[in-house]
């Protein structure tokens, strides 16, 4: 009996020593050591009970800490074993299947390991092939095209050639270039809008004055400090910043593309504006009030800031593939310290006030014939050219603006070239003007006559004044009482109520009541006046032809008239005295209020005047035998 057991012993010690063998094959000793440890079963593992072991085994093959029973016979627990020895079988068997699967799955991984790194290959090779690193033959023979293009270029043209080279050689503009130096060349530049005609010179000078102002000491701007110039006109934007060359925008990755590499990883490239470019400098926007609004506001936005802020719902500030120029651009924005110089044609109060609140004005004047035939002659030198005496006061009778001038003074060269002359004459200059259908600039010139019933009135418009023929005629009313006014209506409303207010002043003037007249006042030429301020010239027609008093055709009056005879202030005042200086006028009468506005000239004489009274006393003419004027 005590044999048998012997034997049943030293069957369960070999059966669950090959099955502790196999444990140690499947997790490794190890492993299964700090398996034992979990399940608390190591002091079974050194035990030398065979129940203890196989305790050890089930917990281990099981995974369970809780299988304390063994049966206590030994057939069940020969069955035990079995059951013990396929459970080990399985996980054998699983073992062996994932090891496979992961034999499978490291050759599969390799593989793409090595496609991926192809692809990375090719792609820097494409990346540096479209970012010009690599040319290839469609390239190269494009930019041999270039080359040969620049190589072909014309001449430089002649408004390059007479174009000023110093603020001195600027003809007409002496104090409004002061003005710009005095505001621009200083420790302290401010933003500027140059208002004057076209024509005069606001480009040049803003150029030339940012030189001057480089080689101040006292002077921010650097020697290498931009002039950036861009056409108000010609400017064009996306309100959805799509698109904005002034002040710059975000490409879109998707539709727009940008660079190759970028527009692939779905990166936004911004693209800095022309107010980047300006940064240091100056920023010159010519036709300044023609700017679209909304952009004027975000330009003000930029000179507040002084840099461009970009903003792009494509943008990650976490992915680690944007460069770092890309993302300063989005977190800190693009500089933009620049000094604004706008040109326009129009008067301040026509432009945005907040755009007028953050800028000084300064006023560019009208070229008078003298300026107009020194710019002619100064042309004529760098040029080359000869002429005879008086093509400059010709030319000058055609045109005010010192570009124009030059042309016709250029077309005229091509004319002398054609008949071999020398020099430029009259006759070719005639030629051109009638090939450029002009005529003058002034169609009245002031005279010493006398007229009854015309009144030499003051306009302006686009900061060029000129003299407005007003006439009137009066006839007694067909039935006394009933009398009629007639006025051309392309006048203007302002001018027809000027009309009423003139009834009132002739009537407490002459004491007639005008409507036992028929009367008419008429504009020549039909023009619309802007304003008031045609008031004082009406009234002076209609009581001169009331009263058949003549008015001398050498004097020129504006202003507005009030229903108690007073005259008052009206605008352009400067502009107005230099076209009746230009139309031959020896005196303008102004209102008293505008006093201050002029700045004394001694080529016309200026009279204040505060009422209707002192105007008659100096307009009309009481001397001698005068000419009547008729219908």
């Amino acid at each position: 009996m005590a044999e048998k057991k012997q034997e049943q012993k030293e069957q369960l010690t070999v059966k669950v020593t090959a099955l502790f063998a196999l444990l140690t094959e499947l997790y490794g000793a190890d492993e299964l050591l700090l398996k034992a440890g979990r399940l608390d079963i190591l002091d079974l593992l050194e035990a030398e009970e065979i129940d203890k072991q196989l305790i050890a085994l089930q917990k281990l093959i099981f995974d369970h800490p809780m299988l304390d029973d063994i049966p206590e016979d030994f057939s069940c627990k020969v069955e035990l074993l079995e059951e013990l020895e396929n459970e080990l079988a399985d996980k054998l068997a699983q073992k062996a299947a994932k090891e496979e699967l992961e034999d499978k799955i490291n050759a599969r991984l390799q593989k793409k390991h090595q496609e991926y790194l192809n692809e990375i290959k090719e792609e820097i090779i494409k990346n540096e092939t479209e970012e010009g690193a690599i040319d290839n033959p469609h390239t190269l023979k494009k930019y041999i095209e270039l080359e040969q293009l620049e190589e072909q270029g014309l001449n430089s043209s002649a408004t390059g050639l007479v174009r000023p080279d110093s603020l001195t050689e600027i003809i007409g503009q002496e104090r409004g270039i002061k003005a710009l130096l005095t505001k621009l060349a200083s420790p302290y530049p401010q933003h500027i809008i140059i208002h004057g005609p076209p024509g005069v010179g606001k480009t040049t000078a803003a150029r030339l004055a940012l030189e001057v102002a480089k080689v101040k000491g006292q002077s921010p701007f650097q020697t290498d400090a931009n002039f950036v110039e861009v056409d108000a006109t010609t400017l064009r934007w996306d309100p959805r910043e799509v698109t904005n060359p002034l002040l710059g925008s975000v490409h879109d990755p998707i539709y727009q593309g940008g660079k190759g590499n970028l527009a692939q990883q779905g990166i936004p490239e911004p693209k800095p504006g022309l107010v980047t470019e300006a940064h240091g400098g100056v920023l010159f926007i010519d036709e300044i009030g023609e700017l679209d609004p909304l952009l004027q506001n975000k330009l003000l936005k930029v000179l507040e800031d002084k840099r461009v802020n970009f903003d792009s719902s494509y943008y990650d500030p976490n992915n680690e593939n944007v460069p770092q120029y890309i993302k300063k651009l989005f977190k800190d924005g693009a500089p933009a310290d620049f000094i604004l110089v706008g040109a326009t044609t129009r008067s301040p109060q026509e432009l945005n006030p907040a755009l007028r609140s953050r800028t000084t004005s300064i006023f560019f004047a009208p070229l008078t014939k003298d300026d107009i035939g020194e710019i002619v002659n100064q042309a004529s030198v760098k040029l080359g050219i000869k002429l005879e005496v008086g093509v400059g006061e010709l030319i000058a009778q055609y045109t005010v603006q010192g570009r124009r001038a030059v042309n016709l003074l250029i077309d005229a060269y091509n004319l002398a070239l054609e008949a071999e002359e020398e020099k430029i004459t009259k006759r070719e200059v005639e030629e051109a003007i009638k090939l450029s259908r002009l005529v003058p600039t002034h169609r009245f010139t002031g005279s010493q006559d006398s007229q009854i019933g015309q009144v030499l009135g003051l306009g302006v418009s686009g900061f060029l004044g000129s003299v407005l023929e007003v006439e009137a005629v009066a006839f007694s009313a067909t039935e006394a009482g009933k009398g009629k006014i007639k006025f051309n209506q392309t006048a203007g409303s302002m001018a027809q109520d000027s009309i009423f207010n003139a009834a009132s002043i002739v009537r407490k003037v002459t004491g007639e009541d005008i409507n036992n007249y028929d009367l008419h006042v008429n504009l020549v030429g039909g023009g619309q006046v802007d304003g008031p301020s045609a008031g004082v010239a009406i009234s002076v027609a209609i009581i001169s032809a009331l009263k058949k008093i003549p008015v001398r055709q050498n004097i020129a009056v504006t202003g507005e008239i009030s229903l108690h005879g007073k005259v008052k202030p009206v605008g352009g005042v400067v502009e107005k005295i230099h076209g009746a200086y230009q139309a031959g006028i020896d005196e303008v009468l102004i209102p008293a209020e505008n006093q201050a506005c002029f700045v004394e000239d001694e080529d016309i004489k200026v009279t204040p005047v505060t009422d209707i009274e002192e105007v008659l006393a100096k307009i009309f003419d009481t001397r001698g035998e005068v000419t009547e004027w008729r219908l």
